[in-house]
């Protein structure tokens, strides 16, 4: 066993996961989180817990193709135990909490003290083992959501018991820079050795979101580089739209059944597919859009709602390989749906990484980890648990700006800055040097947003380059 790996069980304990288990168990059909919490609950049990445990995947788990299979077990059996995602909502109105098994769009009543022993199901939902019973009277509810039929009387978790970032905070002081970097890549499952000192940190860059509150950022790049992988599997707190059409019911707020959409319970609401993004009413998106990019809130109807949920818009580009690289050879503006070719949404874009720089995730065998990480249920805990403070006030103590920084620019920089800051310096143990790369970055990201906007719009956006100096 390598030296960084008896480091990462030395200082992590229980939250030292061996990647390896996870596909080598073919467990990917589950989200990562979920996997290496079920590998760490079973692996105790017996010398024969792979096959255990793929038995109780095998009896538990079903595909969302399933659902009409599951139906029919419930009406024929009056039970079935299944793993899936459990979110709950509150109708005040008949004080139900109203329970959706989000694979299989099933509806449920939710007693009371299942809501209070797993109150994370009201936030962001949770994955568990739920057990489903047929009741003999449907119960009733308000109008605009379906009567219920069934009711869960168990729901296990999996879930980190623990979201204390003290223990990441702790851990970080056993690792040089470089070592902490790789340990975070192997902790999302890839593997660390695939991508160049530069490469690594345009990956890290894209968990900006989930540790930094009301960040906005873009991605282009070349299928399979692994970004939509990256946010399916490493929280909870994500939600991933995947094309298709939006409603402003589904991202606001939905005034017939009177339920928060993704924005005021998600941490990152991640646009997959960005240009076969679809809007039924294009003005009244882009302006709420823009509108919460800008300031974090958004009204619908008597509703006003601030959040700190950040946003990810991910596209597929054509590329070629370069002298320095591979470029895009596309107009990255027509990437997008046409409501959002606008210079004013995407000047509120706080940076747009180069997701072309990255590899292909091709093969098993090179790309995924090969090593120990952190568990990813308590790295999604821990990470969520930081978005609650800003690093941004380090930028006005280190950093000076350039005088055609505008207000954007700064608030876009700071952001993009904290969140790398948060992940690399998780105990704020640091050195100046240190900074650089993190203060490069930032900067080239926000400058990137700066020559598309130049390039839409050269008589608003002058041809400038931003700049910012270390303070000695």
């Amino acid at each position: 066993m390598s030296e960084l790996n008896n480091k990462i069980k030395r200082c992590f304990g229980d939250y030292a996961v061996d990647k390896r288990l996870t596909y080598e168990l073919e467990l990917a059909k589950l989200p990562r989180y979920v996997a290496e919490y079920l590998i760490s609950e079973f692996m105790g049990i017996s010398n024969n817990w792979e096959n255990r445990l793929r038995e109780f995947i095998r009896d538990y788990y079903y595909e969302p193709e399933e659902k009409e299979l599951v139906k029919h077990k419930i009406v024929t059996e009056g039970m079935i135990k299944l793993i899936d995602e459990l979110r709950v909502y509150v109708d005040i109105h008949t004080n139900s909490h109203i329970g959706v098994i989000q694979s299989m769009d099933l509806w449920a009543d939710v007693p009371l003290d299942i809501v209070e022993k797993n109150r994370a199901t009201l936030i962001t939902g949770m994955w568990g083992l739920i057990t489903l019973k047929k009741t003999e009277v449907s119960k009733e509810v308000s109008e605009g959501v379906k009567s219920l039929s069934l009711t869960v009387i168990d729901f296990k978790p999996f879930q980190a018991p623990d979201n204390d970032p003290k223990i990441l905070e702790e851990a970080r002081q056993c690792f040089t820079l470089d070592e902490w970097i790789e340990v975070l890549i192997n902790s999302i499952g890839l593997d660390p050795n695939v991508y160049s000192s530069r490469q690594r940190l345009i990956l890290l860059s894209r968990l900006i979101p989930l540790v930094e509150g009301n960040v906005n950022l873009i991605e282009f790049g070349p299928r399979q580089t692994g970004k939509t992988y990256l946010y399916r599997n490493v929280s909870n707190y994500v939600r991933i739209i995947s094309g298709g059409t939006i409603s402003p019911a589904t991202l606001f707020y939905n005034l017939r059944t009177r339920v928060h959409g993704e924005l005021a319970v998600k941490d990152t609401v991640a646009f997959d597919e960005i240009s076969k993004v679809r809007f039924p009413n294009p003005d009244e998106m882009i302006g709420k859009l823009k509108d919460y990019m800008e300031s974090g809130q958004y009204e619908r109807g008597d509703k006003r709602v601030t959040s700190d949920s950040s946003l990810v818009f991910m596209g597929n580009i054509a590329v070629e390989l370069s002298e320095n690289g591979y470029v895009p050879v596309e107009d990255l503006t027509y990437v997008l749906p046409e409501p959002m070719r606008d210079s004013a949404l995407i000047d509120r874009i706080h940076g747009l990484l180069p997701g072309w720089e990255l590899p292909k995730i091709s093969q098993t065998k090179y790309h995924l980890s090969k090593n120990y990480g952190i568990a990813s249920d308590y790295l999604a805990e821990a990470i969520h648990s930081m978005r609650k403070e800003t690093s941004a006030t380090l930028v006005n103590q280190h950093v000076e700006f350039s005088e055609n920084f505008k207000i954007r620019d700064e608030k876009a920089f700071k952001k993009t800055f904290s969140g790398l800051f948060k992940l690399l310096f998780p105990d704020k143990s640091f050195n100046k040097n240190e900074l650089i790369n993190i203060i490069n970055l930032s900067l080239e990201y926000r400058q990137r947003v700066r020559d598309w906007l130049h390039r839409l719009e050269p008589g608003e956006f002058q041809n400038e380059k931003l700049s910012v100096k270390l303070k000695s």
